[in-house]
């Protein structure tokens, strides 16, 4: 039988897969999508994410959808105090597996960002590449990134460009259902400097899902209390 508990390094504390906190619906959803490959992602940390922390001093970061652990463990590598947060239970199993071989520490977190009981206002770095978080008429998903930054701490979205247009194939996923960094941007009020928003050429890591997209839009603010 797998063992399904995933058990962080920094603090010892299990994470049950059965312990999801979210729709379940999305977590099938994501874990159908891990399933169906080895691996999903090409396990190289994201450039972007590389490129705007360089400047950084590690502190406590929250890595919103975390996939199979490559920015989380590359951030645990430089220093960084890491929280994984992920909807898969089947990305968490290969991420908390990558960790170990790997010799760092990170905490693994299974549930859906606005379900997790995460502590607010806390975290030094919040970053989210690339997420699938889903719309709501409240903002929730938007207000939760931003409850999770300390003040002083920095929020880094990036996110493919071009993702939040309307499609011409008529397929299945439907831009309107997805929370996009301009829809973050306009939550900012005075608590919050801007210190990059702006699309640019993509640095890619090899293989993988999304090698293909080749601009990012990268917004990062500073909240300054």
């Amino acid at each position: 039988m797998p063992d399904n508990t995933l058990r962080s390094p920094a603090s010892d504390t299990p994470f049950s897969a059965d312990g999801y906190a979210g729709d379940p619906a999305v977590r099938a959803e994501w874990d159908n999508r891990y399933a169906d490959r080895r691996q999903l992602w090409s396990g190289r940390p994201n450039g972007a994410l590389v490129a705007e922390v360089a400047s950084l001093t590690p502190g406590r970061v929250l890595d919103v959808g975390c996939g199979e652990g490559a920015d989380a463990i590359w951030l645990a590598g430089r220093g960084w105090d890491v929280t994984g947060l992920e909807v898969s239970g089947v990305a968490l199993e290969r991420a908390a597996g990558h960790a170990r071989d790997a010799g760092v520490a990170v905490r693994w977190v299974h549930a859906a960002l606005t379900d997790a009981a995460l502590p607010p206002a806390s975290f030094d770095l919040v970053s989210a590449q690339y997420p699938a978080l889903l719309r709501t008429p409240d903002a929730a998903a938007e207000r939760a990134l931003l409850a999770a930054v300390a003040p002083g701490g920095v929020l880094l979205l990036v996110h493919h460009a071009g993702m939040d247009a309307p499609r011409a194939d008529h397929s299945e996923f439907d831009p309107a259902d997805y929370v996009w960094p301009s829809m973050v941007a306009a939550l900012l009020d005075d608590d919050w400097t801007v210190e990059v928003d702006e699309q640019r050429p993509r640095t890619a890591p090899e293989g993988g899902a999304g090698a293909h997209h080749t601009d990012d839009v990268v917004l990062r603010a500073r909240r300054v209390r």
